[in-house]
């Protein structure tokens, strides 16, 4: 089972991974526009969306750990 991570993984979990890396990416490239740009409104906005990727990634990380003890008791 632990070779085959990605493949037996459960669609909400897929889901949840995309979306917490997307919301990091464009907090990131919010925040670097903000940056260059100097719109200190900008980069300050791109920290919550930076959070929300973090806060899915952990919700991401207990749904699949959930899913490998539901399956290591069978």
């Amino acid at each position: 089972m632990l070779n085959e991570f990605w493949a037996t993984a459960s669609t909400a979990y897929k889901v949840l991974v995309f979306s917490a890396m997307g919301l990091i990416a464009a907090g990131i490239i919010l925040n670097i526009m903000g940056n260059t740009s100097q719109n200190q409104g900008l980069a300050v906005a791109s920290l919550p969306v930076i959070g929300l990727g973090l806060v899915l990634h952990v919700v991401g990380i207990v749904v699949r750990g959930q899913q490998i003890r539901r399956n290591l008791k069978q």
